[in-house]
């Protein structure tokens, strides 16, 4: 019972992370950037916190893996940005499909070998994407959608590379901290800084709970599933978000949603699926 309490717990901290920031967003209480800005600075000061705790903040490596900042920053940025004009649900569908979509491809960069299922999954996720981006009863805005697939990019390739790491808690402190110069560039760059008490909070929540705490108990939690399941359970994320839009931001539900909801999550569970039936001949 605990192990599925701390499960649903970090889907819901995932998917509130959308709904507060397009909830900070639509309500006009902070620009992206800003709000970016203080998410990441909130989390690399709850992070420590816990490193210190632990008594391992003295043991944080001080080198940079560029390749996971760089992701971490196009997530974090792109996901801000998006989020100006996407609903919380259409946003983190999105964002997941694009996150397992490049995850798919580096495994298969990385010299894996998808069976048929997986393949199979994996197309029907793109295709439920391509559906959900296509002209029909609602206009999806297409520079909000290409930021969030630009995060989605992000996040997978971030995931890539946490997969290498040996102390996942440490490598996000350090990670977080060296995508803030990152997001504060971009701040001066290509935002206009507005911040109000109202979005300053829902930030701080987002980077220092939702994010930060989320993170730190999804690795907690990793030891103790199979992959498969790890995969699967992340599939609620976009339905929790799309429940909380419809409650707490007044978003609609459209049929076009549901139908790509549908392909995306089926797709990516027959993908899943299919990886674990190879891990079981293998």
């Amino acid at each position: 019972m605990k192990l599925f309490l701390g499960v649903s717990f970090t889907m819901i901290a995932f998917a509130a992370n959308s709904i507060l920031n397009r909830k900070a967003l639509a309500t006009e209480s902070i620009d992206p950037a800003s709000f970016a800005c203080i998410r990441i600075a909130s989390g690399v000061i709850v992070l420590a916190c816990l490193l210190i705790f632990q008594r391992k903040l003295n043991k944080v490596k001080l080198k940079a893996d560029v390749k996971a900042v760089l992701g971490l920053a196009a997530y974090m940025l792109g996901f801000s940005f998006a989020y100006l004009s996407l609903d919380a649900g259409i946003g983190a569908l999105i964002l997941f499909g694009g996150v397992q979509i490049t995850m798919f491809a580096g495994a298969i960069l990385k010299g894996q070998k998808p069976i048929l299922l997986q393949w199979l999954g994996a197309i029907i996720a793109f295709g439920g994407l391509v559906y959900l981006l296509l002209p029909g009863e609602f206009s999806i805005d297409t520079q909000g959608a290409g930021l969030m697939i630009l995060a989605g990019v992000g996040w997978g390739l971030y995931s890539l590379r946490g997969q290498l790491v040996n102390d996942p808690l440490s490598s996000t402190m350090r990670n977080f901290l060296y995508t803030l110069p990152i997001a504060i560039l971009t701040l001066f760059l290509f935002s206009e800084i507005h911040v109000t008490v109202k979005g300053f909070m829902l930030a701080m929540l987002s980077g220092g709970i939702t994010s930060a705490l989320g993170y730190a108990l999804w690795y907690k939690l990793l030891p103790l599933l199979n992959t498969s399941t790890a995969a699967v359970s992340q599939l609620t994320v976009p339905i929790i978000a799309m429940v909380g839009g419809l409650l707490l931001l007044g978003e609609s539900l459209t049929m076009t949603f549901i139908i790509a909801s549908t392909l995306v999550l089926g797709g990516v569970a027959l993908s899943v699926y299919g990886g674990q039936r190879l891990r079981e001949k293998s």
